[in-house]
């Protein structure tokens, strides 16, 4: 059972694999996220949990502070199992744990413990989809709704943004995986007399459209109707937005290169209307779009204790102050 990148790493000594991190679990914050899709956050949010490291690094990342520079402190299972149980009492319609690939033997050993203490919301699996089937095995029966990215198909760019150049054939494989994993299920939720869906098992598979690279949303579009049309729930996003990250000059210059790949600016309005085209070609029988916009406060600083705009979410737990709450 090895993380794809194949490190090698002895992390149960205390050593670092690519991911930046030990065999611990850190977070830096938790949440209650409405700013994810309708079908998880319904009406309660998302019960958002932030890990810290990640087997992937992409050079976009808006998350790069938790998943590429160390930010965030050490869980044992009794406090991941409080933090999990607190956002359950305060109405979450989900545990979503973001970005936790490199950590699945521990987290599976975690979410069991929070499951025999009274956690009784579905758990949502928020990944890069960079991870193998044989440790994805782990998470079965402890995780209901899969949230993976499937970033590109294209190996060359995702060696460029990702320096990961078998991405593309290591998320297929997880996705296929997910699939079959957890059948599609969707209720009815009401509140107060209004009725949202609620996805209670199966997956959503997120796009992110990179601007200037149409070519890699038809191919992944192309992919998803042969082989999840039906099966799962496609989320293609439009919100690319250039980050201003903060790091060290090496860091930085790195990072331009690896964004040279791609054109990084907001998408514009002539491919928003090319993806809406492509989008009705394709007519999937479950499919999200989001309206463009050139807003950028959604954004997150995980150095704030609400890391979000207070729209998008509420704040419950820090790194730094513990429960907010």
């Amino acid at each position: 059972m090895q993380c794809p990148r194949q490190c090698r790493t002895d992390r149960l000594s205390g050593k670092t694999g690519f991911c930046g991190e030990t065999d611990c679990i850190r977070a830096a914050c938790a949440c209650l996220h409405f700013g994810e899709e309708p079908l998880i956050t319904v009406h309660g949010g998302s019960g958002a949990i932030f890990l810290t490291g990640c087997t992937l690094h992409c050079a976009f990342c808006q998350n790069y502070q938790i998943s590429q520079q160390g930010m965030g402190t050490s869980l044992t299972s009794k406090e991941f199992t409080k933090l999990c149980l607190n956002l359950q009492a305060a109405g979450a319609e989900n545990i979503n744990l973001v970005t936790g690939s490199h950590c699945i033997p521990r987290l599976a050993e975690f979410l069991s413990d929070a499951k025999a203490q009274g956690l009784t919301l579905p758990v949502c699996w928020n990944s890069s989809g960079y991870e193998s089937p044989e440790t994805l095995e782990l998470l079965k029966g402890l995780v209901e709704i899969w949230l993976p990215d499937l970033k590109t198909l294209n190996s060359a760019l995702a060696k460029q943004l990702f320096a990961a150049e078998d991405y593309p054939a290591v998320a297929e494989q997880a996705i296929l995986w997910m699939l079959d994993a957890s059948p599609l299920k969707i209720v009815q939720k009401t509140v107060n007399g209004v009725s949202k869906e609620k996805m209670m098992s199966g997956s959503i598979i997120r796009h992110l459209f990179l601007p200037g690279r149409f070519e890699e949303t038809a191919d992944t579009l192309e992919w998803l109707k042969t082989h999840a049309n039906k099966k799962a729930v496609i989320s293609l996003m439009s919100q690319y937005t250039p980050v201003p990250f903060k790091g060290s000059a090496d860091e930085l210059a790195k990072r331009k290169t690896a964004l040279s790949s791609i054109e990084n600016r907001l998408v514009n309005k002539t491919e928003d209307g090319d993806l809406r085209d492509l989008i009705e070609a394709y007519d999937f029988d479950y499919l999200f779009y989001q309206d463009l916009s050139a807003d950028t406060d959604w954004l997150p600083d995980f150095n704030r204790l609400q890391p979000f705009s207070n729209a998008l979410a509420k704040p419950f737990w820090h790194w730094t102050k513990g429960n907010l709450q």
